[in-house]
């Protein structure tokens, strides 16, 4: 039989209808697996036998069992079958990054820093796709994501923190990490403990790293006595369990979540702070101010439901690529430098 007559007799329902049949065992079976009546799939079989002579199938005591040529055509009719999931897969994601969408939701510093760069990112290279961002601390972001008003959230959380909303009301969600950043001691300028160890300057870039936790603890111990200026009390979780480590509570007196309002009440003397870098890469940094590597970390993390849109997909590979772009330009004063 020339080759041109078997290729021309083969068709996508007959190599259906032989991996069904390998699967599942039987006519009957196979033809409820891909939809078709058991005459169909007979008949169809019983034409490509008679049309190039070449049997598929053969009787097995009640049942039918594919020949070798059948076996044969079985390990193409899987490579076809994959080529085409794929490619299936690949229209769907171009039409859903065309005309789909992609709700967002991260913290006030991500607003500031990574949203932009993101949202940036995916206007130019998907102008069809419809994005949208709220603004969201990690609860209330993650929250979005579980009950399909997020597709993807921006979140942190700190190396052993207790109310990590990451624990339990994420089950069921993917939570990938994303990047770490340092969380800085905030002093006034002049302040004695801003000339001990490593520290920048209200010019120099927020980026130091520390040698571990355990460097903290002097400088943090050293402060024991100061004024603090802390987030609101859901959001001082880390403050005062790094203070606790270093033997005391932290005396706070003045209370916000704005990041420009800490670094102006840090620069006219009013206390002093822990920021993580995003927060201080978002605010204007004030003259005044200087900051010290603390050794402290915390962890950004992606937040998606599981087989998430093709959009989702997009904005990861996007914010893959602003993380890129900062540890190229770490040190500058771009938002982005300042991720890591």
């Amino acid at each position: 039989m020339p080759h041109d007559a078997i290729r021309d007799a083969l068709d996508l329902a007959t190599l259906r209808a032989v991996s069904a049949l390998a699967e599942h065992g039987s006519l009957t079976a196979a033809a409820a697996a891909i939809g078709y009546s058991q005459p169909a799939i007979s008949q169809r079989l019983q034409r490509f036998e008679a049309r190039t002579g070449i049997a598929l199938t053969e009787r097995a005591g009640r049942g039918l069992r594919l020949t070798h040529a059948g076996r044969a055509l079985l390990r193409h009719a899987v490579a076809v079958r994959g080529e085409l999931d794929a490619a299936a897969a690949a229209l769907a994601e171009l039409g859903g990054l065309e005309a789909g969408r992609i709700r967002l939701a991260a913290f006030p510093s991500a607003s500031a820093t990574l949203v932009p760069a993101l949202v940036r990112i995916l206007a130019a290279r998907h102008p069809g796709l419809a994005v949208s961002y709220v603004e969201a601390e990690p609860p209330e972001a993650v929250a979005a994501v579980r009950d399909d008003r997020a597709d993807l959230a921006i979140t942190f959380s700190y190396p052993g923190d207790r109310h990590d909303p990451h624990r339990d009301s994420a089950r069921g969600l993917d939570v990938a990490d994303y990047a770490e950043e340092e969380v800085r001691l905030v002093l006034p300028a002049g302040h004695p403990a801003a000339d001990a160890g490593r520290a920048a300057g209200a010019g120099d870039p927020a980026g130091a790293v520390g040698t571990g936790a355990s460097a903290a603890l002097p400088a943090l111990a050293e402060l024991a006595g100061e004024d603090w200026i802390a987030g609101c009390p859901r959001c001082r979780g880390h403050l005062l369990e790094v203070c606790g480590v270093a033997g005391f509570e932290p005396r706070i007196v003045f209370e916000t979540d704005n990041a420009a309002a800490v670094e102006g009440m840090v620069a006219e003397g009013l206390g002093v702070a822990l920021l993580p870098e995003l927060a201080l890469a978002a605010s204007a940094r004030r003259p005044g101010v200087v900051t010290r590597a603390t050794g402290e970390r915390r962890t950004l993390h992606l937040v998606t439901a599981r087989g998430a849109a093709p959009a989702v997909a997009a904005a990861r590979r996007a914010l893959a690529e602003v993380r890129e772009r900062a540890g190229r330009g770490a040190g500058a004063s771009t938002p982005e430098g300042s991720v890591g």
